[in-house]
């Protein structure tokens, strides 16, 4: 299962061994015994990868397949990557929370891959 927390200064990625279903029905037990409100439903989410990430055209072919995985051009720089699945939110109405989703071990491993080293290429910008 991937994991994207979405915060005020941006968001990260992370790969839970949990699944899906287990980790979703521990967070609405733990919002109920904390009796804070929670919004969960089905949606999608999306984050850019740098184009030029030689590994890209390897994603493409794994995802083939993958219905909670699709890739679009967004210029010559950027690639957008959106993914289907469930947002969890205690706002409503905010731009923060979480989104899960779940593919192939393959595909959930190497996606986290890439969006690690495009964040090792952006801290090493000037």
């Amino acid at each position: 299962m991937l994991k994207l927390t979405y915060t005020e200064n941006g968001f990260s990625l992370e790969r839970l061994s949990q699944s899906l279903e287990e980790w979703v029905t521990t967070r609405v037990i733990l919002a109920l015994r904390a009796a804070s409100s929670l919004c969960v439903e089905p949606s999608t989410a999306s984050f850019l990868l740098p184009s030029d990430l030689p590994q890209l055209n390897h994603l493409e072919r794994m995802r083939e397949g993958e219905d909670a995985i699709a890739l679009s051009i967004c210029d010559a720089e950027y690639i957008e990557v959106s993914l289907q699945g469930t947002w969890m939110t205690s706002d409503s109405d905010g731009e923060t929370g979480i989104f899960v989703t779940s593919m192939s071990y393959a595909v959930e491993f190497f996606l986290l891959k890439l969006w690690e080293e495009s964040q090792t290429r952006t801290r090493c910008l000037p």
